[in-house]
């Protein structure tokens, strides 16, 4: 043990580093002897320990292959600064780490660098100090992901990556703590529900090769959420915020683990009045609670078999006042924040249930054994305007000029009977599954095998039993005048369901300073739809009609990584990229598939780290999907959409200089992309439709730019970002954009502060789009969509 005596402040910050190479140690732990106090190293290796109480502590340094250090300081009245540097070490076999490794899908942050292939991290200590609400604007800080913003709260996000499509997050493999989190991951794979990222601790992407063990979506990348661990001695956490728009959010958690048992309860409660203004008043926020609670038992049988089993519960609640009913160019530019009274009854309902059951088995250091049984139910009703004047909403404002009497409606004081149909879009989920990892552990030395034999068998479901009501607008209020029948309508009663067994093998082979990793997966999947048709809402069977499809497929995949220093290395791969069409595909519609490469570059350094990335994917057939979230008719069919090309770019620069204790972080994030279709043909998909052979697709921004610089110090820092967005297509075409079928260009500024209380305690600001910048994110499904406007939020964090 290390010991000395430092005269100073009881706040203790510093970075810990690699003591043969230089480099940070990402994710290595600090803990106070005898406390529940500490901190967890970001990626570049810092810590940060605030308001400890005077007098003599030891702090307990550790990592990841690495020996764990000692050092007893005297604290009195100043800043500690406290660089520590650890000792690589023959690794000691921690078997809930190696838990962690599994279940996540990159685990320990050292795990990073050897991934042949693009993987990103937005660490715990990333997302305790940005407290986000929001999935798009955290992700924007990984390069490589496509996004388009809806209600600018991200309730519904749009996520795409490397050129994928960002319908409704639908071509990525979606994930929470390992397991599909989609509501019909295989038959309905629109992501109507997403995960809070507010009560997440880790956020992890995966992107090239390494992502097919993921599936079944392997063209683009792989997203998983991380869940709260369970903590070590007893603690707490209490995340209070509120802001602009009536803006409240709780996020409060508890457990420990002592010997063989751990516990974790924990609850995440958001609200929001909204920023958009009804033309007659009303409610256009939202309300969020969400419940979660884990179990953990461990044990030992003889000196070599390790288990642990984890049982993970969780439930959701959400209410929003939210549309899909947009403005006209000339209504967005006068009144960003409008929403017109046709959209007064416009309401989300939805309930989300969660149950995970984890086992994990050791057969001494050379085996483990990881399984998990799953089942995810996810019910929602999405109450909205479908047609004015008997014209589809999405018709009437991509057209106004022609719709002048649908135009009159949604603003309308009075009406006849009947005017407005609303559509009563009840659905039901369910996904439910066993998956299981095989791990073995070869060779010694230099020359290393692990392999990874995977077994997923799933299941799940989507079944629709919707209907249209009738209203008229009486003095500015919606009034029923014909209620409609549950199940009656075209596409409005049915169930879909889907059946899946997909297998996974890959071999790690490291010798000397090369690592290779090749991968092959395979997919069988058998699709049912069941239509009971507009006459049978009693679903008797008398006019069903069936239909059955089955797919398979192989997915191989080889990345390569070679260190070129302690600190460069060079990687790259190539994989088949793989989505299935669906249930109720005719049989001409194909699954999508696509070949894709990438070639990159890794630094990391003390200072600075590094990656850059080119990538080229090549469509031999890209899905579209009808959505009504895309102003379709909301079928869910898949459509062929030929031949594309997607290239692009990938960067991203970390840099920190620290002087005194204090440091001053920068952060550089690029992305290029250019997507092409190589054919022309005519498609159903509505923002494809008349394509000709070099049209780019749409919401696809060209560039985009993220940079963030700051000062932290012991007692708070702050932390000011922007990010530039180029334009994005709203329908296929090429030459110059158009303002009317494009989005506009962003350039947004945030900024977040943070000041250091009392022991434990920490007041934050946040404020998203400093400038009150007025832009529009898409026009879809129904006309412009207004991104965030300024909102300022205040709160206070403590951890006891």
């Amino acid at each position: 043990m290390l010991s000395g005596t430092i005269s100073g402040q009881r706040d203790v910050t510093g970075t810990l580093t690699d003591a043969a190479t230089g480099e940070p140690i990402a994710q290595g732990n600090i803990v106070v002897l005898g406390t529940a106090r500490g901190d967890a190293a970001d990626d570049l290796g810092r810590y940060f320990i605030a308001n400890l109480t005077e007098g003599r502590i030891t702090l307990v340094f550790s990592g990841m292959g690495f020996e764990t250090v000692e050092r007893t300081l005297t604290l009195r009245s100043s800043l500690v600064t406290l660089d520590v540097a650890l000792q690589a070490t023959v690794l000691e076999f921690d078997p809930l780490t190696v838990v962690r490794n599994r279940v996540d899908m990159i685990g320990d942050a050292a795990n990073l660098y050897a991934i042949p292939g693009a993987a990103h991290i937005i660490s715990r200590a990333a997302m305790r100090k940005q407290s986000p609400t929001d999935i798009h604007r955290i992700l924007q800080q990984v390069p490589g992901i496509n996004i388009q913003e809806e209600d600018g709260f991200g309730l519904r996000p749009n996520i795409g990556m490397r050129g994928t499509g960002v319908e409704r997050s639908q071509k990525i493999a979606l994930m929470e703590d390992g397991v599909l989190i989609a509501p019909a991951p295989y038959s309905a794979p629109s992501a109507y529900y997403f995960p809070e990222v507010g009560r997440m601790e880790r956020i992890e992407v995966r992107k090239g090769s390494s992502q097919i063990k993921y599936g079944p979506n392997t063209g683009g990348g792989a997203l998983n959420m991380v869940s709260t661990s369970l903590p070590g001695p007893l603690s707490s956490h209490v995340n209070l915020s509120t802001g602009a728009f009536h803006a409240r959010r709780a996020h409060v958690y508890a457990g420990a683990s002592t010997g063989r048992v751990g516990w974790l309860v924990e609850t995440y409660q958001h609200a929001n009045d909204g920023f958009k203004v009804l033309d007659q008043g009303g409610h256009t926020g939202f309300r969020i609670a969400d419940y979660l609670a884990k179990v953990r038992v461990a044990w030992r049988k003889g000196g070599a078999r390790y288990q642990t089993l984890e049982l993970k519960f969780g439930f959701t609640d959400e209410v929003s006042n939210e549309t899909y009913l947009g403005l006209t160019e000339e209504d967005f530019r006068s009144t960003p924040a409008r929403r017109y009274a046709a959209s007064q009854k416009d309401r989300l309902e939805a309930q989300h249930w969660q149950l995970g059951l984890t086992h994990f088995v050791t057969w001494g250091k050379q085996a483990d054994l990881t399984t998990t049984v799953y089942y995810n139910d996810f019910r929602r009703n999405w109450y909205k305007l479908d047609r004015v004047g008997r014209v589809k909403v999405a018709d009437v404002l991509s057209d106004p000029a022609n719709f002048t009497a649908q135009m009159a409606l949604l603003s309308a004081t009075d009406s006849d009977a009947d005017q407005y149909q609303m559509k009563a879009n009840k659905r039901s989920y369910f996904a439910q599954g066993v998956q299981s990892l095989l791990v073995l552990q070869a060779g010694q030395g230099r020359t290393v095998h692990e392999i990874e034999l995977g077994l997923r068998y799933h299941a799940d479901g989507e079944d629709r039993f919707q209907h249209m009501d009738g209203y008229q607008m009486v003095g500015g209020e919606l009034v029923l005048s014909s209620p409609g029948t549950p199940g009656t309508g075209e596409d409005n009663n049915r169930v879909s369901s889907a059946g899946a067994t997909a297998v996974f093998a890959q071999d790690r082979f490291a010798w000397k300073a090369l690592t290779i990793t090749a991968g092959l997966r395979y997919e069988s999947i058998a699709f049912r739809r069941r239509d009971y048709g507009a006459d049978d809402p009693e679903r008797t069977g008398a006019s069903l009609m069936t239909v059955k499809t089955a797919v398979t497929a192989l997915i191989p995949g080889v990345g390569v990584d070679y260190r070129l220093g302690t600190a460069l290395s060079l990687f790259g791969g190539v994989h088949k990229g793989f989505s299935p069409p669906g249930p109720g595909a005719d049989a001409a519609t194909r699954a999508e598939e696509s070949i894709n490469t990438e070639v990159g570059l890794r630094y990391r350094g003390k200072q600075l780290q590094a990656i850059g990335v080119a990538f080229f994917n090549q469509y031999d057939n890209l899905l579209g999907s009808d959505l009504n979230a895309v102003g379709g008719e909301g079928s869910g069919d898949l459509f062929n959409g030929g031949e594309a090309d997607v290239l692009g770019v990938e960067t991203v620069l970390r840099h920190e200089v620290r002087h005194k204790g204090i440091a001053f972080p920068m952060v550089v994030t690029y992305t290029f992309t250019e997507a092409r279709f190589r054919n022309s043909f005519e498609s159903q998909f509505a923002p494809w439709g008349s394509v000709r052979a070099g049209d780019e697709l749409p919401y696809l921004p060209r560039h985009q730019l993220v940079v963030s610089a700051g000062i932290e110090g012991a007692v708070g820092g702050v932390t000011v970002s922007g990010r530039h967005i180029s334009p994005m297509r709203t329908e296929t075409g090429q030459g110059s954009l158009t303002t009317d079928k494009s989005t506009d260009r962003v350039l947004v500024f945030d900024l977040t502060a943070e000041l250091a209380m009392s022991t434990g305690t920490r007041v934050y600001v946040k404020a998203a789009n400093l400038t009150d910048r007025t832009y529009v994110v898409a026009r879809r499904p129904a006309g412009a969509r207004p991104g965030m406007p300024r909102s300022v939020s205040i709160g206070v964090r403590l951890d006891l």
